[in-house]
């Protein structure tokens, strides 16, 4: 299996962007968690981290071309704003997974819309970082 997890804008600066909502554990540290996490049940995955728009499209179109299984991805502050992604997803038709590790349903109310779950089979919010192990989980089978 071969699963692409596509990060958005500032998520790079976990552990050092407002840590009293996502925590302190930076980027490498959730690259490095997925990684070993997807090593143990034999599954290839790629992560990606992207703060422009038209890069991130770009990562879920090469999906199509690079036959993934799956696509788990937190668009930040993308999710509340672009079509454009909802269009790509639909476009590549992969079995996605969005991940918040907040969550929104509990912040502010720009945050309450989200285009990519037009498309997501499933979202994960408000699990820390550990709702990327539970999208793993879920497109490998194990629903939880």
């Amino acid at each position: 299996m071969k699963i692409l997890v596509i990060n958005g804008p500032n998520l790079n600066m976990l552990g050092i962007r407002e840590v009293g909502i996502y925590g302190s554990e930076t980027y490498s540290s959730l690259v490095k968690k997925i990684k070993d996490y997807a090593k143990e049940s034999n599954i290839d995955v790629e992560c990606k981290q992207s703060n422009y728009e038209g890069e991130i499209i770009t990562f879920i179109q090469n999906a199509y071309f690079d036959k993934v299984d799956g696509i788990i991805i937190n668009p930040g502050a993308y999710t509340h704003t672009s079509i454009a992604i909802l269009d790509a997803l639909k476009s590549v038709n992969i079995k996605t997974v969005e991940v918040h590790i907040s969550d929104l349903s509990k912040r502010e109310e720009f945050r309450q819309k989200s285009y990519v779950s037009l498309f997501a089979e499933k979202r994960i919010i408000g699990h820390g970082l550990n709702g990327y192990l539970e999208a793993i989980d879920y497109l490998k089978g194990e629903t939880l």
